[in-house]
């Protein structure tokens, strides 16, 4: 039985002038978004991302350490280091409830490994020893003259620490030795205190 022309379905006819127009918006709209991308990729090609050393902070150790002074009773240490290396912060740290204030500027090397700096003229060994991780002693390194102990474990971060002058010295980090030494060594050039310059380092207890 033939369908009667009320229920023939009626299909939709675009005119070619619309078809026309709908194709050009599509074309459009995807060359628009070309554009975009092309532009967004010029100026990344223009403006490469920057090297994390751009944006470092600078720090004055010398001008820090200098204000820290008077405060201090000694001059804090702010030792020249190789080219590559640098402090990503300085500051003088009033005692606490151990009573011991103290002079405190982290080290990144020329290798991007990090050692922290922590200087005192009134040191005890239980703030050494908290300094050090709690680390034990394990034995001594002897750098530009000066005799220091070294306090490490199998994991974690090892230690150098040294008193001279009456100012107690402590570096402890992620660095290998020949960085250790070289901010070791930086570092004695540079301790000033009013009390006798004769080294002490702590005995390890038996």
């Amino acid at each position: 039985m033939s369908e009667s022309p009320q229920n023939i379905p009626v299909k939709p006819v675009i005119a070619a002038a619309a078809a026309k127009r709908a194709n050009a918006s599509i074309i459009g709209m995807l060359l628009a978004m070309l554009s975009t991308v092309a532009i967004v990729l010029v100026i990344v090609w223009l403006n490469p991302q920057q090297k994390a050393e751009t944006y470092r902070q600078t720090v004055d150790v010398a001008a820090i350490s200098a204000h820290a002074a008077d405060t201090a009773g000694f001059t804090p240490s702010a030792p020249v280091l190789p080219e590559g290396w640098y402090a990503n912060y300085a500051r003088w740290n009033g005692a606490g409830t151990d009573g011991v204030a103290f002079w405190d500027v982290g080290f990144v090397t020329g290798a991007n490994t990090f050692i922290a700096l922590k200087q005192s003229s009134s040191a005890n060994p239980t703030w050494t020893s908290t300094q050090a991780q709690n680390a034990p002693v394990t034995g001594t390194r002897n750098i530009a003259g000066h005799t220091w102990e070294l306090r490490d474990k199998p994991k974690g971060d090892r230690s150098l620490v040294l008193t001279s002058g009456g100012v107690t010295t402590v570096l402890t980090g992620t660095a290998d030795f020949k960085e250790f030494d070289v901010l070791a060594a930086a570092t004695t050039k540079t301790v000033q205190s009013p009390t006798t310059s004769s080294d002490h380092v702590t005995k390890d207890a038996k």
